[in-house]
């Protein structure tokens, strides 16, 4: 076997889950519906909500200091509806796709009013949404290709794609890195150069996610 082969060899088979769906682990599905009334959700729709009307009422009155508090929501709205649903073990996977939805909404408004007020970080601004919105979009949902719960648990699936994109420091690099450097420096070129670090590291992880395969869910949509 050549070694493009045993490369190859190797990603498929991290990218198989050690056990059959419904195994045990605590991030495979094991129901065969779920319940979407959940307060996770309800918590997700809340900070969506009052994330976006601080923002809007920052960009009304001018006043940058909502800009943030509406941030500084979403984080914390962020970070709740998580434990909320771990904690009381009502992880869902429609909870999960909304979740993702949310934090587009959240994180996009954010940084459009923020370049409306710092014209000179439009570059890395449409950078960085062009990979979170777009690319990073593609990946997050990418877990419903597989029985997991959320994205949370891809690490069943590929640790390195979960290291570099959904662990706890994978995310704070990829979401929360720019907001810090954006504050602390106002530097263009630090945060261009960053974001274009972002970027590759979403090209590099939807290339190795699609070179080892993703499975697509057989059958009539209709009987099931």
């Amino acid at each position: 076997m050549n070694l493009e082969s045993q490369l190859s060899a190797t990603a498929v088979a991290e990218m198989t889950p050690r056990r059959h769906p419904g195994c045990g682990h605590h991030g495979c599905v094991d129901v065969g519906a779920e319940d979407v009334l959940t307060l996770a959700s309800a918590i997700s729709l809340l900070r969506t909500a009052a994330c976006l009307a601080l923002v809007l009422v920052s960009v009304d009155t001018g006043r940058v200091a909502l800009l943030f508090l509406g941030l500084g929501v979403h984080c914390a709205g962020d970070m709740a509806d998580g434990f909320v649903a771990r904690r009381w073990s009502r992880e869902t996977r429609a909870g999960a796709v909304l979740d993702i939805v949310c934090d587009r909404l959240c994180i996009s408004v954010y940084y459009v009013s923020y370049g409306h007020v710092h014209h000179e970080m439009l570059v890395p601004i449409g950078l960085f949404l062009f990979s979170f919105m777009v690319l990073d979009s593609q990946l997050s949902l990418a877990f419903l290709n597989w029985p997991l719960r959320s994205l949370n648990y891809f690490s069943l699936v590929d640790r390195t794609l979960y290291r570099w994109n959904w662990s706890p420091v994978g995310k704070g690099l990829n979401s929360g890195a720019l907001v810090v450097l954006m504050v602390a420096t106002r530097s263009a070129g630090a945060c261009f150069t960053l974001a274009l670090a972002i970027c590759v590291v979403k090209v590099a992880s939807l290339v190795r996610l699609y070179r080892a395969g993703v499975p697509s869910p057989t059958g009539c949509a209709a009987v099931a």
